[in-house]
């Protein structure tokens, strides 16, 4: 006779079925993945390239007065459209509150100029100080730039 344990039928087994968890994690990257694009803020324009483009870190902010100005001539206010006309009592509204009263202008490189300026001056009739102009850096520039840090001989 074999002296051997038979395993009862009430026992437990003591491994981790890490499948399910794995599945899980799986449809939450790709719902992730599908959703991360969609939270853009405002109205995607393609930016005006400079050599020399300054960093507005305050534009993403997630409070921040966001105007785009589209190829076609249309004033967006974050994610709503709106009349370049209707700018200033809508602005207005956005920075009664605010000490800062800065808006950024995002414009599409080839939006007309007039739209883009009438754009700016209604912002400037809502009592705006400060007015930021959103460009992105040229792709000339960035393969001339040098290696060296800014300062270093």
């Amino acid at each position: 006779m074999s002296k051997k344990k038979k395993q009862s039928a009430g026992a437990t087994i003591a491994d981790i079925n890490v499948t399910p968890m794995v599945d899980v994690m799986l449809v939450l990257l790709i719902i992730f993945m599908v959703i991360t694009p969609m939270l853009s803020k405002g109205v995607s324009v393609d930016l005006a390239k400079t050599m020399n483009p300054i960093a507005m870190q305050n534009a993403d902010k997630e409070d921040a007065v966001l105007v785009a100005v589209t190829r076609d001539g249309r004033a967006w206010l974050g994610s709503s459209q709106v009349n370049p006309a209707d700018l200033p009592g809508k602005v207005k509204d956005l920075l009664s509150t605010r000490l800062d009263k800065t808006c950024y202008v995002k414009a599409d490189s080839r939006a007309r100029y007039e739209k883009v300026v009438d754009v700016v001056d209604n912002l400037r009739a809502a009592g705006v100080d400060n007015i930021g102009l959103l460009t992105d850096l040229d792709a000339k520039a960035k393969k001339a730039a040098p290696d060296t840090p800014v300062g270093a001989n």
